[in-house]
């Protein structure tokens, strides 16, 4: 029996055989041969920003599936030079703004805006930005911003100076360069204009004009104690309302829907727990999160200390803005600088391991789902749910 299968075997293999007793060669495939991202990206889908702290002028944008263990890596786009990142489902377009060197590390400096295509990953043209002066710093996401509906992005420019670049996104220019000395990041506030948290604890709020003027300013003094409660500077944001949490776990509300920010009354603590060493605080780089329902996700650290702010932490409390009271501890599989949850029907809570590994929880029950491995890259910094 064995040899007839074997002889059956060698006429099928010389059946396909070409003259002369070779294999016939494979088809053409064109070249080249790149495939199309859907042109909604399912709710499971994330951006991950990878600084490459190795290679700097390196950096780059993962498209990630956290739903898919096996081939969760669906793209790249190209984020240089401490670069920043936006996503404008609507238009189908990512956003970065990048720098660029004549000479890789040197020469001639080029401060820009990429447009990217969302379906090819594509890039779809450019926005030259002047002075050579958007603000070259570890990644924050409130360094680049959209306002006025979307059709304008705000920069962060520091020469040491500070100051706010207004860009027109639909029209490919630059409309304005707004002072802001002594404050820094952009929150967008109102229909046109931004907020940011000044060195002195107050809060400036800037309205722009038709043409990208400012047309009004009001400053909110005493909006934090600098001393006591200095916030992180990247809120979760739940709808028009910044939620900010302290270095030692006071969260504060702003209402950002009006031309001037409004600090919301009742600041509230995320509360206390056994075996901090020597004690619990929120710890990371996106160290706040949200989720559709307003539940806020806040990364804590048992070894909470002076100057542990950036290390990251071990666990998630998860907070109910609306009772001002801790509704769930998820413990993490590793200390993590990085959350965010997505907008599905079944939320995933996405954190990112200081090795780099990005992992996937249950955000409801805090189950772990899976891990994705380094599927981001080296140095995930900064994860956006689109």
């Amino acid at each position: 029996m064995r040899s007839v299968v074997l002889c059956l075997a060698l006429a099928a293999s010389a059946a396909s055989a070409a003259p002369g007793g070779f294999p016939k060669p494979l088809p053409e495939e064109p070249i080249p041969s790149v495939a199309k991202l859907p042109a909604t990206w399912p709710a499971s889908w994330v951006l991950i920003h990878d600084f490459n702290f190795n290679s700097i002028v390196d950096g780059r944008i993962a498209v990630i599936d956290t739903a898919n263990a096996v081939r969760p890596l669906k793209g790249q786009v190209r984020a240089a030079q401490f670069a920043n990142m936006l996503v404008a489902p609507a238009k189908g377009e990512i956003y970065t703004a990048e720098t660029f060197y004549s000479r890789l590390t040197r020469g001639e400096r080029t401060d820009a805006i990429t447009v990217w295509d969302m379906a090819t990953l594509q890039d779809k043209g450019e926005i030259l930005l002047p002075g050579g002066k958007r603000q070259q710093s570890v990644t924050y996401p409130h360094l680049f911003q959209f306002t006025n509906g979307g059709a304008w992005a705000l920069i962060a420019n520091f020469t040491p100076a500070q100051s706010v670049t207004v860009v027109d996104l639909a029209g490919r220019s630059v409309l304005n360069e707004v002072d802001l000395p002594g404050c820094a990041q952009i929150y967008p506030t109102g229909q046109r204009g931004f907020s940011s948290l000044c060195a002195d604890g107050a809060m400036i709020s800037v309205t722009l004009d038709a043409a990208g003027k400012p047309a009004r300013s009001v400053t909110v003094a005493k909006v934090q104690d600098i001393d006591r409660q200095p916030l992180f500077g990247t809120p979760a944001m739940v709808g028009k309302t910044a939620w900010f949490v302290s270095f030692h776990g006071m969260l504060q509300g702003f209402d950002l829907s009006g031309e001037t920010a409004r600090p919301l009354p009742g600041a509230f603590s995320v509360g206390t727990a056994e075996g901090g060493q020597p004690e619990w605080r929120p710890g990371g780089w996106q160290v706040i999160n949200a989720d559709a329902a307003g539940r806020l996700y806040v990364l804590m650290s048992r070894f909470g200390k002076e100057g542990s702010h950036k290390d990251g932490g071990t666990e998630v409390w998860v907070l109910d803005p609306a009772s001002r009271s801790r509704v769930a501890r998820i413990a993490l599989q590793g200390q993590s600088t990085a959350i965010a949850v997505t907008r599905e029907a079944q939320p995933r809570l996405v954190a990112a391991q200081v090795t780099g590994q990005i992992d996937v929880y249950d955000a409801a029950t805090g189950a772990f789902q899976h891990t994705l491995g380094n599927a981001a890259g080296s140095n995930p910094i900064m994860i956006t749910v689109p």
